[in-house]
């Protein structure tokens, strides 16, 4: 069983920062890229970044800049940065990571999720 965990949402005025966390815990083996989403209420999921297991990053276009993707690949942990902080970043943010686990199947996982609320 593998789970995530994400931690770091909350309230915050427009410019504002925060920084989310997501630690995967379990019967890991190694995990391979880690992802934050996010879907704002009426709107599909959208990637926000990745970064695959040798720290290559990618982020959305609307984000590119504001947003930093890291992980602690020792504390099995993704973080995502976030500054400049826009109400339209308002959203509930996903962490999901592709896990291998000992035993040697491989597959994504998903966290429940944290609510960013940016007011004006």
């Amino acid at each position: 069983q593998v789970q995530l965990v994400e931690s770091g949402g909350g309230l915050v005025q427009a410019g504002g920062s925060l920084r989310l966390s997501c630690e995967a815990s379990g019967s890991i083996f190694s995990i391979n890229s880690m992802y934050w989403y996010r879907q704002a209420p009426g709107k599909q999921r959208e990637l926000v970044a990745a970064i695959t297991s040798g720290a290559s990053t990618i982020y959305a276009d609307s984000v590119k800049v504001r947003f930093t993707i890291s992980r602690d690949n020792a504390k099995n942990t993704v973080y995502l940065q976030m500054n400049s902080l826009k109400p339209e970043n308002t959203a509930v943010y996903l962490c999901a990571a592709h896990v291998c686990r000992r035993g040697g199947d491989c597959r994504d996982y998903w966290g429940q999720g944290t609510q960013v609320t940016v007011s004006t």
